[in-house]
């Protein structure tokens, strides 16, 4: 299973600022970085850290001071885009986005490859899709990589290729959840290349160390069947437990299935009932 991808869309938009003095202006962009920052934009600076989602009560404020940056600064364009999209106002954000992209962001370019990529609000182009994410890839933008990765890997609409996608991702890997991830479940089925359910395991634990649902939910499953490492039956459950309580749904089930693990079933081999614990 691949992770989903996440982004919105694209329309043309000019953002008028008025003139404003070098030390106005970088107080506009400490002001937009604070409310509407990416924590895994590769522009952030260290010292920030981010927003999972810009909140609804700082909308307002944040397109406002988003807005006035916006002129000399690709990272707050990407960040007025952010600001838009929370408060769902589509085309405004698209556009800030495409503009934020031709300054050379990657998150911006990510956020339009997923639109392309799922036809989200724009036709859907896997193509120019893949375009963007590689573009966003070899400037190393680690959700650029995962995403390229995750619609095959190949470059300019080029067939899928696994192999290009462990490659890639491999490289992603060394610092990115998500892509430890995608490529544990690469080596986990044998995709691209050779099956190792040591490396499987060894990535999915890096990304569970990091609360990444799905290898949380991938780390219950080894440890329960004892793929690549040993058998534990209670560490099966605790990162079940994790992963379920992040949201996992393959995870909650699987807690089912411990709780429940009898299958009662007709004479035809149908699930009748399970009997629970």
């Amino acid at each position: 299973m691949m992770r989903r991808l996440y982004g919105l869309t694209f329309v043309a938009m000019i953002v008028a600022l008025a003139p404003a003095s070098a030390h106005a202006q970088s107080a506009d962009l400490v002001l937009c970085d604070r409310l509407a920052a990416d924590a895994a934009d590769p522009d952030k600076p260290a010292d920030i850290k981010g927003v999972a989602d810009v909140a609804p009560a700082d909308i307002e404020t944040a397109i406002k001071f988003c807005k006035k940056a916006a002129g000399a600064s690709r990272r707050a364009m990407y960040e007025l885009g952010r600001a838009y999209a929370a408060n769902r106002q589509m085309p405004e954000a698209i556009a800030a986005w495409r503009r934020a992209a031709d300054k050379g962001s990657t998150s911006a370019m990510v956020e339009l490859g997923v639109l392309y990529g799922t036809g989200a609000g724009v036709t859907r182009d896997e193509a120019q899709a893949r375009k963007l994410f590689e573009h966003a890839a070899q400037a190393g933008n680690p959700r650029g990589v995962s995403n390229l990765a995750a619609l095959g890997g190949g470059g300019g609409g080029a067939p899928a290729d696994p192999a290009r996608s462990r490659e890639l991702l491999a490289k992603a890997a060394e610092t990115n959840a998500e892509a430890q991830y995608q490529l544990g479940l690469m080596l986990a089925e044998g995709t691209g290349g050779e099956k190792d359910d040591g490396r499987a395991r060894a990535l999915f634990e890096k990304a569970a160390a990091q609360n990444h649902p799905g290898a949380l939910e991938r780390m219950g499953a080894f440890s329960q069947e004892g793929r690549g490492g040993p058998k534990d039956s209670a560490a099966a459950k605790a990162y079940y437990e994790r992963a379920a309580a992040l949201g996992d749904e393959d995870a909650k089930k699987a807690l089912e299935r411990l709780r429940c693990p009898y299958a009662i079933k007709d004479k035809r081999g149908n699930l009748v009932t399970n009997l629970c614990f």
